[in-house]
């Protein structure tokens, strides 16, 4: 595949909650793309009952100001009694290593969730991921193993997460230009 011109790169990254039908199709499309086809964690679809409450936040790139396509999701779900979960965090494997986008979802998930009287904010992290958690300043209560892949169930320390009473505007930051093209990503988004 070619790379991407140089025009096309995003001009800046938003992260926010869902509020238009297109970044939900969107969302749901990469999670597949992760879940189903790249890990083989599910056989068709990764959507459960845990949709049906859960609210669902993107990262997206945007070019001229204007959001262009969901290149990261993550959904978080209230259990009751100020007990929250985040899960199927997913960022397009083109813009993983791109702009911190999967840490400023768990961010914006967590001080939106706080913002909505969350006292604890859990979620089940695949093992490979669990020291950029502990970056975050989120601790391991146990592993355990989930849909047959190990996992440790983690919960955030609130004290690092101000609340974010503005979910649906979310955070907005410039995007870094690459040093050169070969640092451009390359491939269709997911």
């Amino acid at each position: 595949m070619n790379e991407l011109p140089l025009a096309y790169l995003p001009s800046e990254f938003r992260v926010k909650w869902v509020t238009l039908p297109w970044e939900a199709q969107q969302a749901y499309r990469l999670r597949r793309a992760v879940f189903c086809e790249e890990q083989g964690i599910f056989a068709h679809d990764d959507r459960d009952a845990v949709d049906e409450r859960a609210q669902l936040l993107v990262a997206l790139s945007c070019l001229a100001g204007m959001p262009d396509q969901v290149i990261g999701t993550v959904r978080i779900h209230d259990e009751g009694s100020g007990l929250w979960f985040g899960s199927r965090l997913a960022v397009d494997p083109a813009w993983r290593k791109h702009a911190r986008l999967g840490i400023t979802l768990i961010r914006l998930a967590v001080a939106s969730a706080g913002a909505l009287g969350c006292s604890t904010f859990r979620a089940h992290v695949q093992s490979q991921n669990v020291p950029l958690f502990q970056r975050l300043d989120w601790h391991v209560l146990h592993e355990e193993t989930l849909l047959g892949r190990p996992h440790h169930l983690m919960q955030a320390d609130l004290a690092s997460y101000p609340p974010c009473h503005t979910p649906q505007a979310g955070y907005a930051g410039l995007a870094a230009r690459p040093a050169s093209s070969s640092n451009l990503p390359t491939g269709e988004p997911a």
